[in-house]
């Protein structure tokens, strides 16, 4: 690809568990790229603990000293757009803020923790670029410091995901905190990995995939240490094979060493000796799980795929394959939870209605409108657990649905917050969840949750009368007027409803709202 006015720098930094990494490349408007550079960093932000519940301050100081300087490295190739995610490690900690508000105060970068799920989808679209596996059934494996990632991959669908609190870090600091590798030790850490993994086996299995693909430092570390046992010197990972027979080659020969040895094992990433006894047995218990005889390298994982996924996210909303993966599972979410999701899509219909004619009143963008159509969607699936404070229901459920692939932790909890404040009480300095945000994200629920209360109003009813609305505003009031596909309708009921509905989108906006029958209007500040 060559330099030219529609091609872009882009960037992207992964934050796990063990590692920090960075890719910069040059995208052009198809979605292809080139990288520039690749930088990675042993920053062990979650080692130190069994559980990894808290971000020790040592470990914070280090990611943001990382995180600095692959800044500074993805600067240096000009003005780029810069995309930083975060995965177990800090999805996991109690004082995670403390790392977020640093790395937003004193870098300059706004890291997105994504869930496990989300994390496996971005990895596999970094597999998809990488290898010639588009028309094959994939299982993909990513073993972390602090979970592991599986997802079966049919194309560029997401058959199934899962997520599992298994890694390399975690499990050495559980059965190997002093690196000694006794048989005592082994089985036990087998015993456990073994019973972790059989649901996730029994579920995922069942879908035969046809080829089996492993991505991140610790298979590709394993990859390297089979090659150099089989005489090979490996040029580059991408595409690299090894058997389940030179797996467990390398297991009894990582055992069989004294830890302080390791390092002199050929093919060995010497800051992966301490680590990679532990990793090599998860591998090795996966192999066995889903009865793998061969694994494939991918060299693209989850930078690269948070750097494609950017890439979508940029072009137009309608068009991106994103984008219709996140509206198919929000979609899908309703229709599995929701009694009447009929109305959910015409209340969505008229709350983005409601929010394009009032864009000069609150000054929000296209990924905004995206999350108020989402939380609209979904705002009665709380329904499903009953009736009876079904919106605090709903944020629980759009908190902690597995199903929503293609969001950002970020966004799915602005999505719950809406859901959740679609009725009863306002936003409140009362409410734990709403006062966990920040101030930004306060004044951007309270708007979007103000236009999903007008719209549930003006649907009184689950009838769809209103179409359509006339919305001006001047001299700081807000009018809305509803239209019906029959101009002969009674839409008092709607107006009534969606009128009592209108006081937090006031209070937000600061203006008065009116909602009334449709007037003849003469007004610069008419909307159609």
């Amino acid at each position: 690809m060559t330099s030219d006015s529609t091609s872009e720098l882009r960037a992207a930094i992964d934050i796990g568990t063990n590692s920090m990494h960075l890719v910069v490349a040059r995208t052009d408007p198809d979605g292809g790229f080139d990288v520039l550079t690749t930088e990675k960093e042993m920053v062990r932000l979650g080692s130190g603990g069994g559980e990894m519940k808290e971000l020790a301050p040592d470990a914070i100081d280090r990611g943001i000293a990382a995180l600095e300087r692959m800044k500074q490295v993805a600067g240096s190739f000009g003005d780029v757009d810069l995309v930083a995610v975060a995965t177990s490690a800090v999805r996991e900690a109690t004082n995670k803020d403390v790392f977020l508000d640093r790395a937003r105060e004193e870098v300059g970068i706004e890291v997105e923790v994504i869930s496990g799920f989300e994390e496996a989808r971005l990895i596999h679209l970094g597999v998809l670029a990488a290898l010639p596996v588009f028309d094959k059934r994939v299982l993909l494996v990513d073993i972390g410091g602090g979970s592991t990632e599986f997802l079966i991959g049919d194309g560029e669908q997401v058959v199934e995901a899962r997520s599992m609190k298994l890694g390399a870090i975690r499990l050495t600091e559980r059965f190997f905190p002093e690196r000694e590798t006794t048989p005592e030790a082994v089985e036990e850490c087998r015993n456990y990995v073994r019973a972790a993994l059989a649901p996730v086996a029994y579920e995922l299995g069942g879908h035969r995939p046809e080829v089996s693909i492993g991505s991140s430092g610790t298979i590709s570390t394993i990859a390297t240490m089979a090659a150099e046992l089989r005489g090979e010197s490996l040029r580059q990972m991408n595409g690299v094979r090894f058997t389940a027979d030179e797996l467990e080659a390398v297991v009894d020969l990582v055992l069989k060493t004294a830890p302080s040895e390791r390092k002199r094992l050929r093919g060995l990433d010497l800051k992966r000796a301490d680590i990679i006894a532990a990793g090599g047995l998860l591998l090795s218990e996966i192999f066995r799980a889903f009865d793998v005889s061969e694994m494939t390298i991918s060299e693209f994982a989850l930078r690269e795929g948070a750097l494609l996924d950017r890439v979508g996210a940029s072009a137009t909303a309608s068009g991106s394959r994103v984008a219709n993966l996140r509206r198919a599972n929000v979609r899908r979410l309703a229709k599995q939870l929701d009694p009447d999701p009929e109305h959910a899509d015409h209340t969505a219909m008229l709350a983005t209605m409601l929010f394009d004619r009032t864009a000069d009143l609150h000054g929000l963008g296209p990924e905004d409108r995206e999350l108020l159509e989402a939380a609209s969607i979904v705002h009665n699936v709380g329904l499903f657990i009953s009736h009876s404070s079904h919106h605090k229901h709903s944020y629980y459920v759009v908190r902690n649905s597995e199903q929503l692939t293609g969001f950002t932790e970020h966004e799915i909890e602005i999505m719950a917050l809406v859901a959740r404040y679609h009725r009863k009480s306002h936003p409140s300095s009362k409410h734990a969840e709403f006062m966990a945000i920040r101030d930004d994200d306060k004044q951007l629920v309270r708007v979007l949750a103000g236009l999903l209360r007008i719209a549930i109003g003006l649907d009184r009813g689950h009838r769809q009368m209103v179409q359509s609305l006339r919305v001006f505003s001047s001299d700081g009031v807000l009018t809305i007027e509803p239209v019906a596909a029959d101009a002969s309708a009674d839409l008092d009921l709607q107006i009534y409803a969606a009128t009592e509905r209108s006081r937090l989108l006031a209070s937000a906006l600061d203006v008065d709202v009116v909602v009334q029958e449709r007037q003849v209007i003469e007004s610069d500040h008419f909307s159609s």
